[in-house]
């Protein structure tokens, strides 16, 4: 994902230093960057440094560094901010002991769940997508290669719709537009191809005027919804070029001369995800012929 991200300053053009400077106000004093409340938050900490990396911004290591040594080895984070302390120690480029590797991916296979997969909460009978996308993330960043990656598999799989999308749960009529996406990427990681059909549901969810919805009742598109469908049609190998412009405009539309994005038409603020989920979104788009 970081790859393609760093390629959106091709379509950001003049605006990308107000991008820059937006993503480094919402660094607070000590090192966290700011959640929607000016908080520092370790989840909003991740996209703030992802954000400036895509930018090839210099990071505020030492002032981040200590904001993330409060975490300790991470016994007090339950299991999405696991995955967000493994990531941002990564953004940082600060090599972890032994010791607090095992310890973090302790913590990450106390969430294997009984089907094989990854679940946010302990004991659980099944795994989610968004779990075992945040799992694998976790032993990347940390230098490991994920135990069992057929277990993941068969617990991704069982979450296939009906309609070739991917769901929260087994045995749905249809899924969601992130969850899918997290599948797809998950699976392709792991050697496995979701079938064709899976790509034409998400081409199927792009609003006529650009953007993705997050399922087929959704009424209006999201950022978020749009980076991650971008970037699992991209796995897929599914040719995205008649979406460009549209999709651009669509971007677009969500950006504010502050320098950040909202997240849909109805939103009222910004902040660093929706931002990097901008940026991820438009490398992709970059990839595309005009």
């Amino acid at each position: 994902m970081l790859q393609v991200a760093r390629l959106a300053p091709t379509e950001l053009g003049e605006s990308r230093d107000l991008v820059a400077a937006f993503l480094r106000d919402r660094i607070n004093p000590d090192g966290g960057f700011q959640d929607r409340s000016s908080e520092s938050d370790l989840y909003y900490t991740v996209f703030g440094l992802d954000g400036l990396i895509a930018l090839q911004e210099e990071l505020p290591v030492d002032r981040t560094a200590s904001y993330l040594e409060k975490f300790g080895d991470g016994q007090r984070l339950d299991f999405v901010h696991l995955g967000c302390l493994a990531r941002a120690w990564a953004a940082l480029r600060r090599p972890r002991s032994p010791e607090f590797i095992e310890a973090m991916l302790s913590r990450i296979e106390a969430h294997r769940s009984e089907d094989g997969g990854y679940a946010t909460t302990r004991r659980s009978r099944q795994g989610s997508a968004y779990a075992a996308f945040i799992a694998l993330g976790a032993y990347q960043d940390l230098g490991r290669e994920v135990p069992d990656p057929e277990g993941i598999v068969a617990s991704v799989q069982a979450l296939r719709a009906a309609d070739g999308s991917y769901g929260h749960f087994r045995g749905l009529a249809t899924g969601i537009t992130t969850v899918t996406a997290a599948a797809v990427t998950v699976l392709r990681h792991l050697g496995e191809t979701p079938e064709r059909d899976t790509g034409m549901w998400l081409l199927d969810r792009c609003h006529a005027n650009g953007g993705f919805f997050a399922s087929p009742s959704t009424p209006v598109p999201d950022l978020l919804s749009t980076a991650t469908a971008l970037h699992a049609l991209s796995a897929l190998h599914v040719p995205i070029a008649g979406l460009r412009e549209p999709c651009l405009d669509f971007v677009d539309s969500l950006w504010t001369n502050r320098g950040g994005f909202f997240g849909t038409w109805a939103d009222d603020d910004v902040d660093c995800e929706y931002t990097y989920y901008a940026l991820l979104a438009l490398g992709h788009l970059s990839l595309q012929p005009s």
